[in-house]
């Protein structure tokens, strides 16, 4: 086998985030296992969103089973492809409409989560216009012979800006978010920090009345809670005219939505969902992408999932060609994730255990029939009929590879056959009431 390479900081980065039960934001790729088709589908999407069209999609399966596991990676290969991306996690906070400006904070969310491949841990609103009025300035300076200094230059970089600008103003609220924009290019010119941080405040949905917003810019409107998905729609548009690929938006915890114990509320945020699924899929937005993650209670709950809406019923429920046939459709608005095989789970703790090693630099001994003893020994403990999920098991692993490295003198076999083990068990860590889970033996 192929010695690992891998930085320090990323072997670091896997190792603490799976022992704590979270995704890593990066190095997936060397732990990634069984999805081939699913990313596959993923990465048509991406695609589909660069040649300008919008795609919606739901990533579906219960807690541990690798939903969040496959929005990061696609994230990470939509960024490494020249996309620009964002990402947010819904809870009681952040939704998608409210009472209390819950969408608007998961706009804030998204706006303060902007990443691309040179920025990828978010925060790359400036470095995104900075970086789109350098790359016009260079234009100018070719085509013209001239210099930023000399007379004319800054007019004919605002003839350039205003040429992007009127793509995007003829879209719903695109005059006014052409007019911040052209503010911003305006506070660079005069480095008037001042008028630059209100276009900033402005963009990131920060202004809470019309009244401070014209005096500050000009413009008669803000972005709020019954709007800002219309402004998610104008940025992808406005991306990909200053070259990138398009916008994407990841957005997970959807069973927070579920979860929303006020009827009226929960079905307002469906409805919001159901406007931007049909925008996306009948294309009234471009180069635009959403990713939803969401548990099978969110979808299917006949009470208060979204089967419980007819017309999200209609749209999301598989083909009876699909289950009749009992196979898999990955092209379809709803992609479900199935258990990994215990083939795949046998190999992704084989790449974790090399990981594990080369992160704290120690010869691994640990050979395929120990693997396999450690996943029987929890089916053992937790009973035949219990189920696991991949996120629980990696999360036991770790912390046997652990108390290994720290206990040279234990052994593995005494370490898990001991009395002391004592596998997860199914939703003690997570804030659900979801008894299914998604690997068995």
């Amino acid at each position: 086998m192929a010695k690992l390479k891998i930085s320090k900081k990323v072997s670091t980065a896997i190792i603490n985030s799976l022992g704590a039960g979270v995704v890593p934001r990066v190095g997936l790729e060397h732990i990634a296992v069984g999805r081939e088709k699913e990313l596959q589908s993923l990465l048509q999407n991406l695609n589909d969103i660069a040649e300008g069209v919008a795609a919606f999609r739901f990533i579906i399966g219960n807690y541990g089973s690798g939903k969040s596991f496959m929005l990061q990676l696609l994230r990470n290969h939509a960024m490494e492809q020249g996309f620009v991306v964002t990402d947010a996690d819904l809870c009681s906070e952040r939704r998608l409409a409210g009472t209390n400006n819950e969408g608007l904070a998961t706009y804030r969310e998204l706006m303060s989560r902007l990443a691309t491949k040179t920025r990828p841990d978010g925060g790359a609103l400036v470095a995104i216009l900075e970086g789109w009025i350098n790359k016009i300035q260079q234009e100018v300076a070719q085509e013209t012979g001239m210099r930023p200094n000399d007379h004319g230059f800054d007019d004919q970089v605002e003839e350039k800006i205003r040429e992007v600008i009127k793509y995007i103003e003829d879209l719903v609220h695109g005059f006014d978010f052409g007019n911040v924009i052209i503010a911003y290019w305006r506070s660079y010119r005069l480095d008037d920090d001042d008028l630059k941080n209100a276009a900033l405040r402005w963009l990131r949905g920060e202004y809470s009345t019309k009244t401070e917003a014209k005096a500050a810019l000009g413009v008669r409107v803000i972005i709020d809670d019954d709007s800002w998905y219309d402004y998610i729609k104008l940025i992808a548009k406005f991306t990909a005219e200053i070259g990138y690929k398009g916008l994407l938006v990841v957005l997970d915890e959807a069973a927070n939505l579920y979860q929303i114990p006020t009827t009226v509320t929960r079905e307002k945020n469906y409805n919001r969902l159901l406007g931007i699924f049909n925008d996306t899929m009948q294309c009234k937005a471009e180069h635009l992408g959403i990713f939803i993650g969401g548990t099978t209670k969110f979808l299917e709950d006949p009470n208060r999932g979204l089967f419980a809406d007819p017309a999200w019923r209609r749209r999301t429920k598989e083909s009876r060609f699909v289950t009749q046939a009992g196979v898999q459709e990955f092209l379809g608005p709803v992609m479900r994730l199935n258990p990994l095989n215990q083939q795949e789970i046998l190999l992704l703790l084989q790449k974790i255990t090399e990981i594990h090693a080369l992160n704290f630099g120690y010869t691994q001994n640990l050979k395929n029939a120990d693997l396999k003893a450690f996943v029987q020994e929890i089916v053992n403990r937790l009973g035949a009929a219990a189920l696991l999920t991949p996120g629980e098991i990696i999360r036991d692993f770790i912390s046997v590879l652990n108390i290994l490295y720290q206990n040279p003198g234990k052994s593995f076999h005494e370490l898990i056959h001991g009395a002391e083990f004592k596998p997860t068990v199914v939703g003690k860590d997570s804030d659900t009431d979801d008894d299914v889970a998604e690997f068995s033996l």
